[in-house]
């Protein structure tokens, strides 16, 4: 199946989709390192990246009648700053906001499904009105804003061309969700809008994939059963004290005749137990280089060792929640080195980074962790693979 991607970034939501099964004949990124990135990996013959069609270019001056309409599915991750709770917040105001043009890619190509991610900041109630502006163009992308027509003034108009019932031309059947990557087998607590619309023409039903982790599986694995720190080998006396704030919680664990039906939540341990101490140890393990001068301060803790990472960041004024740190159980912290932020995200070992620990650190906060994007991206190849 056909797949265009947009705003790459450095490859996660791309990889997850072609593990679902879909080959890209074009990835756009205008961004120079992110793209040095991911040539790096085609030059290293790292699959499925190796047949990537690259261009280093904003998806506004990109020539798209270079591609054939109808491509199966339309992915991306449009910029988030303008939505983000670590950025201005300035939304439709922002020159960054690419939803405009995103919808423009979608009139012009003709997807039959499209595939989209962005930060949980796009759903809070201050956005409320712009982000149904943003849903229904998408349903309705031929339903074109007039000449100097307010968004808001263009936003009635599809409402009431919502409303009327009958929908001629080109429209999509849209549905939202904010699905949280842990639930998802990704060690990281990363909450994310995701929008999916399906072509008017494929008709099946759909609906988001079911949580395959959870944190109540986690709890009875660590509190209940002791078989996380058995798998772990950390012995009795190294084992932290229970947490108090989950306490009843874990009581209620233990009188249920029945564990959880779902895998635990991964940690940060599950993610990185196999990978050499990058301050102390020797090794040859890509991107794995340790980085000095972490401190904790109040709300600048890092990560638990025990539990899915905090969400990872890429601020242009800093991370101010210690997101990119780990904190160890002796009370230390450190910065994650490369590798580490990498599994975080699932991106596999063999992928590796171009550019500075800042730089590398901001490609892997803007990503889609792969493993989520493979799942949601399976779900809708399961549709269009059956739907006439």
């Amino acid at each position: 199946m056909r797949a265009i991607e947009l705003f790459a970034g450095a490859g996660g939501l791309a990889l997850g989709v072609s593990q679902a099964g879909f080959h890209h004949e074009a990835v756009l990124e205008w961004n120079h390192d992110a793209c040095q990135t991911i040539r790096q990996n085609q030059n290293r013959r790292v699959a499925p990246v190796v047949n990537w069609r690259l261009f280093e270019q904003d998806v506004r001056t990109f020539d798209f009648g270079t591609i054939r309409e109808g491509p199966d599915l339309l992915a991306g991750g449009p910029p988030c700053q303008p939505f983000s709770l670590g950025g201005k917040h300035r939304a439709y105001e922002d020159e960054r906001d690419m939803f405009p043009a995103t919808v423009g890619i979608v009139r012009r190509l003709r997807p039959r499904a499209f595939l989209f991610e962005n930060v949980k900041g796009l759903k809070r109630a201050s956005f409320a009105r712009y982000f149904e502006y943003i849903r229904l163009q998408l349903t309705y992308p031929e339903v074109l804003p007039h000449k100097d027509e307010d968004w808001s003034d263009h936003l009635s108009r599809l409402e009431r061309f919502h409303t009327k019932g009958h929908s001629p031309g080109l429209h999509y059947r849209v549905v939202v969700d904010v699905l949280n990557s842990a639930n998802f087998g990704v060690p990281q607590k990363r909450e994310r809008v995701i929008i999916v619309g399906f072509r008017s023409d494929v008709r099946r039903e759909w609906s988001f994939p079911s949580a395959t982790h959870s944190h109540d599986a986690l709890l009875h694995s660590q509190w209940v059963t002791g078989e996380y720190w058995e798998r772990h080998e950390v012995p009795k006396r190294a084992r932290p004290s229970r947490p108090e704030r989950l306490r009843g919680r874990i009581e209620r664990l233990m009188d249920t005749l029945y564990p959880p039906v779902e895998s635990p939540w991964l940690t940060v341990r599950d993610a990185i137990a196999d990978l050499p101490d990058p301050e102390r140890d020797q090794h040859s393990v890509p991107d794995h280089r340790f980085i000095p001068g972490a401190r904790p301060y109040t709300g600048h803790t890092g990560s638990q060792l025990d539990e899915p990472a905090k969400v990872l960041k890429a601020g242009d004024h800093g991370v101010p929640g210690g997101e990119n740190m780990l904190a160890l159980p002796n009370g230390a912290v450190r910065y994650l080195t490369v590798r580490e932020a990498a599994r975080l995200q699932t991106f596999p070992d063999e992928y590796t980074f171009r550019g500075s620990w800042t730089e590398t650190m901001r490609q892997l906060g803007n990503a889609v962790p792969v493993r989520l994007a493979g799942v949601v991206a399976g779900s809708i190849a399961e549709i269009l693979a059956t739907a006439k």
